[in-house]
């Protein structure tokens, strides 16, 4: 099988799990649909460049792409290895299932008294996320900036929703919160 092939199949599989078509990878990828399915079929090759906008919009680094590892067994992620994503200041955020992710992500956060995830409320995609307060207590903003509706989540509290509603998480108490998202399928440049 040639290089080609092997990258091109890797791509369909992530795709694949990712539940997206081949025109939804293409547009967020910056490409056209015709290309993403040549090289998915390995009858055509593709610039790093390309190559890393595709993998963003599968959730990817250009590394896993080329990765032979598709079934690593059981994973343990120490929490001092946890990748940390950008947040507003007191607010941090950790990546605790790993790349390349497939069927879930999932997130461990801290929340220092007045910290929040931004001034905004954001969005990513359109997946099922489940949010989940373990200590402290959280006020999760569900709606559009303005017309937002609050809700209060002490310990053990949890809020469903899908991530194309806009939402933004704030600490307005005077003890550190921790919480946790989990999303499936996992969202693209989440």
């Amino acid at each position: 099988m040639s290089e080609n092939t092997r990258l091109g199949a890797r791509i369909r599989a992530y795709r694949n799990m990712r539940h997206m078509t081949v025109r939804a990878l293409a547009t967020q990828a910056g490409a056209s649909a015709s290309f993403i399915s040549q090289l998915e079929r390995g009858q055509t090759s593709s610039s790093v460049g390309m190559l890393r906008r595709i993998a963003s919009a599968l959730g990817l680094t250009i590394a896993d792409l080329f990765s032979e590892e598709d079934d690593v067994g059981h994973r343990v992620v120490r929490r001092a290895q946890r990748p940390e994503l950008p947040t507003g200041p007191g607010a941090r955020k950790f990546l605790i299932s790993q790349r390349p992710l497939q069927n879930v992500e999932m997130y461990a956060g801290e929340f220092e008294p007045g910290s929040s995830t931004g001034d905004e409320p954001y969005t990513h995609g359109d997946a099922q996320e489940i949010f989940l307060v373990l200590r402290g207590r959280i006020t999760l903003w569900l709606g559009p900036a303005g017309s937002a509706a609050a809700h209060v989540l002490e310990p053990g509290d949890s809020v469903e929703y899908r991530t194309s509603v806009p939402h933004r998480v704030v600490n307005e108490n005077d003890e550190t919160a921790e919480v946790l998202w989990v999303v499936s399928p996992p969202t693209p440049s989440a």
